[in-house]
């Protein structure tokens, strides 16, 4: 078993991380001190494409915008993993099809799951 390499081997990381830390608090609390300030009913006002405001920025949204983002994000980073399957596939054999198939079959069940509790349904 290898040994693991001295504490002193790491020292040079550290320095730098310790002189990246105090360069960024230096340069934030430089420009916090230095920078002018100027507020305007313009500048603070919250800014969407150049649209104007319409209503208050602190609506509440459905849970159900944020359901679906979720399992929509869930759900495409499952796929994402097909193409290096789809890639590899002639190394892999029957047993990389066994094993993706199960893959699917998870997913598929658990898509199906979602569909059932309604949680697609936008109302």
């Amino acid at each position: 078993m290898d040994a693991l390499p001295p504490l002193s081997e790491y020292l040079p990381i550290l320095m730098l991380l310790g002189v990246a830390l105090i360069f960024g608090l230096i340069i934030v609390t430089l420009s916090s001190l230095i920078g002018p300030r100027n507020p305007t009913v313009e500048k603070l006002s919250p800014y969407e494409c150049g649209i104007p405001q319409v209503g208050s920025s602190r609506d509440r949204f459905s849970i159900r915008f944020y359901l679906i983002a979720m399992l929509f994000i869930l759900f495409d980073i499952e796929v994402v993993f097909l193409f290096p399957w789809a890639v590899v596939l002639r190394s892999l054999k029957l047993t990389g099809l066994i094993t993706m198939g199960i893959f699917i079959l998870v997913l598929l069940i658990g898509f199906l799951y979602v569909w059932k509790k309604g949680a697609l349904e936008w109302e």
